[in-house]
């Protein structure tokens, strides 16, 4: 009988210490799954993982990204002119020869800018003697109206006085020959005729003359018009503050490109010149996402953080949230925006600062917050 061969041997103990093996790290896997029990509900809390010091944790909490603004401000643009040209009558521009700096605080009717008035002061001149030369017009039309008028009243007073001769000549019929008789009536029948004429051009030169001053007149008043309308716009060349606070420059077109209105500039009516804000009032206006919508609608306080100072922390307390939310085409996420007013004043708080806030979310208690970092704690994992 022939010996097995030593190879194939060797093959079937390693197979057999294989299996061996393999049973017995099975059996003490299912033994350790077996006694081991999750924690107790009152060390749930040494697992989890904290907030860092200083910022509220995620859960309880809605952060957002918005822009500081003052609560009251208005916008000062170039003046409008109305019925005449600007200082330049090419193009309309006016020249800037005066501004406050950059941050000034002004009070209410405080000068704040100037244009150039030179041509204006000039049209007004003009416009003045104009205004004179057509007063003394109007003066001396009337006067003339008058004496005319006062010489056709005597020549119909004169026409009737001899109508009324000729008509008395004309009762001696009787005692006068045929000749004289029929000389009278010819005489009563051209003084009356006469009279009449004279009375129906009277009326004829009286609406001509009080038309001719009419015109007089009208252009007078169309002078002192355009007068009030150059005063006006002298007016206006001088823009005054029309509320107390801090003055800000705007960013405009000049020179090609965008930046600051300078002293020099030529602007044309209607670019934005300045804004004057309260610096004593801010807000700061934020847009949050639908789903932290319902979240922050009744939230009633936030913290807020500059980006330009980060150890400046501030306070703010809800002021308003829309109810109307906007988006855009391509996305079906829609924003609402929320103001938050400001508790607390600095010299640091000024427009278009941008801004970080952590709204707290209301009605958020110790069981919630605990409920939330046990659904973020990761599973334990078990070693073989």
């Amino acid at each position: 009988m022939p010996r097995p061969e030593p190879t194939k041997a060797l093959a079937v103990l390693l197979l057999c210490a294989a299996a061996c093996i393999s049973g017995c790290s099975r059996a003490r896997s299912q033994a350790a799954a077996s006694q081991w029990q999750p924690p107790a509900a009152e060390n749930a809390s040494n697992l989890s993982v904290r907030a860092p010091s200083g910022l509220a944790s995620s859960s309880n909490v809605v952060r957002a990204t918005g822009l500081i603004q003052a609560q009251k401000w208005q916008s000062i643009r170039a003046p409008q002119m109305t019925g005449v040209t600007g200082t330049d009558n090419n193009n309309n521009s006016l020249t800037l020869t005066r501004l406050v700096p950059n941050g000034a605080r002004v009070s209410k009717d405080a000068v704040i800018a100037e244009y150039d008035r030179l041509s204006l002061l000039d049209q007004e001149r003009d416009a003045v003697a104009l205004e004179e030369s057509l007063k003394h017009q109007v003066s001396e039309k009337k006067a003339q109206v008058l004496s005319l008028q006062a010489t056709r009243g005597s020549l119909i007073r004169e026409a009737q006085a001899d109508l009324e001769r000729a008509q008395l000549q004309l009762r001696k019929g009787e005692v006068l020959s045929d000749i004289d008789r029929l000389k009278n009536q010819a005489k009563a029948e051209n003084a009356g005729e006469r009279l009449v004429s004279l009375k129906k051009s009277d009326e004829s030169r009286i609406k001509s003359e009080d038309a001719s001053v009419r015109i007089l007149e009208l252009k007078l008043a169309r002078q002192q018009v355009t007068l009030e309308r150059l005063r006006n716009n002298l007016n206006k060349l001088i823009v005054k503050a029309p509320q107390d606070g801090m003055v800000s420059h705007e960013i405009t077109w000049r020179m090609g490109n965008m930046g600051p209105p300078q002293v020099g500039d030529r602007m044309f009516p209607g670019m934005p010149l300045v804004r004057i804000f309260n610096p004593t009032e801010m807000v700061v206006q934020t847009t949050v996402d639908e789903p932290d919508f319902a979240a922050i609608s009744t939230a009633k306080t936030a913290r807020v953080y500059l980006d330009a100072y980060s150890g400046e922390i501030f306070t703010a307390t809800l002021q308003s949230a829309t109810p109307v939310a906007t988006g855009g085409i391509d996305t079906p996420v829609r924003n609402f925006t929320v103001i938050f007013h400001l508790d607390s004043q600095s010299p640091r708080l000024l427009p278009d600062l941008s801004a970080a806030l952590e709204i707290d979310r209301p009605g958020r208690g110790a069981t919630a917050e605990l409920k939330d970092m046990a659904d973020a704690k990761p599973s334990p994992k078990v070693n073989p």
